[in-house]
């Protein structure tokens, strides 16, 4: 079995900071791919940061320069720095990641339970 388990979130203020952080547990092979989403009341699931295995880094264009994504391959852990949190950021934040698991035969798409990031005054 494999699992993404997220914790970081909170309330925080606009032009707050908050910090993301997921970890891959299990029987896993390899990890190719790591990121984070977030969904909106309303709202479809959208990319907010990737980072491949050799980390190459992708953002949209509204969180480029706030958002800063890391991955500690050692601990199968990804992270999400945010800074200058704006309202519109408000949001669930899911970790997800493409997993080779041991004895499989091919990457999944595994996603974490979520994390409520609240930017309120």
């Amino acid at each position: 079995q494999v699992q993404l388990v997220e914790s970081g979130g909170g309330l925080v203020q606009p032009g707050g900071s908050l910090r993301l952080s997921c970890a891959a547990s299990g029987s896993i092979f390899s990890i190719n791919t790591m990121g984070w989403y977030r969904q909106a009341p309303g709202k479809q699931r959208e990319l907010v940061a990737a980072i491949t295995a050799g980390g190459n880094i992708d953002y949209p264009d509204s969180v480029k320069g706030r958002f800063t994504i890391s991955r500690d391959n050692a601990k199968n852990a990804v992270y999400l720095q945010m800074h200058s949190l704006k309202p519109e950021d408000t949001a669930v934040y899911y970790c997800n990641a493409f997993i080779f698991p041991l004895g499989g035969s091919r990457f999944s798409s595994y996603w974490g339970q979520g994390a409520q990031v609240t930017v309120s005054s």
